[in-house]
């Protein structure tokens, strides 16, 4: 039996190429989006006409409905990919606590409660995988994103937190993406400086994260707890 995976933040970007990597590599792939629905419905075309579930992942109550009508109309999940997330740039001084929320409450609150909410399904049969996008903002500071950064840095201490919490049964790692381009984004000159600090001196390709959580999971139980930086080594410079 293929294994079933629900993909968050799947209609788009990074979001996309996970689910059509997990697809191709033959896991049973569900789809979830908030505001893009008709990208999402065009993956899962891609993804063998998978099923999408809407959901505001900033609001607890909305959370728990996806998980369970995923269950309902989807079955019990092995695997989880918290992919989806919001991205701002302000300077400290002038960030709100609105904008500190925005950021907060679908990265980094978001998540957790995902998580607790996959876990339960996965513990149900025993055994599962949990794969958590951070990001290379979570490993090394930007200026002018701070909110972000530390929403990220605390998804990667989530990440190694709840790796021993659900122990033995559920592993819990994380893929930090570094200079991954949409768009005319490799145009942006911060981009370029990045991409011009980065050893492989190129942008990361959306397929290569999701070939890193692929590995993830698939990858032995007793790997968890691990964050994989796919960043051309950029983290480390």
């Amino acid at each position: 039996m293929p294994l079933k995976v629900l993909v968050k933040g799947a209609g788009k970007r990074i979001g996309r190429a996970i689910a059509m990597e997990l697809f191709r590599k033959g896991f049973d792939v569900a789809i979830h989006c908030n505001h893009s629905w008709a990208e999402a419905q065009e993956v899962a075309k891609e993804c063998g006409n998978a099923p999408v579930f809407a959901a505001n992942l900033a609001n607890v109550d909305d959370i728990r409905s996806l998980f369970s009508e995923v269950r309902s109309k989807f079955g019990l999940l092995d695997c989880l990919v918290n992919n989806a997330a919001r991205f701002s740039r302000f300077s400290p001084l002038d960030i709100t606590e609105a904008d500190w929320d925005f950021i907060h409450d679908v990265n980094l609150k978001g998540m957790f409660f995902c998580c607790q909410e996959g876990a339960k399904q996965m513990l149900k049969r025993g055994s599962g995988r949990i794969v958590n996008i951070s990001s290379l903002g979570g490993i090394r500071p930007w200026a002018e994103h701070a909110h972000y950064c530390a929403s990220k840095a605390g998804v990667i201490m989530l990440t190694k937190a709840l790796a021993k919490a659900f122990a033995p049964a559920i592993t819990v790692n994380s893929v930090a993406p570094g200079v991954i381009p949409f768009d005319n984004e490799n145009e942006d000159e911060r981009i370029e400086k990045m991409i011009e600090s980065t050893p492989m001196q190129r942008a990361g390709k959306p397929e290569e994260v999701a070939e890193a959580v692929h590995f993830f999971l698939t990858a032995p139980d007793f790997i968890t707890g691990q964050i994989l930086a796919v960043d051309g080594g950029l983290a480390d410079r």
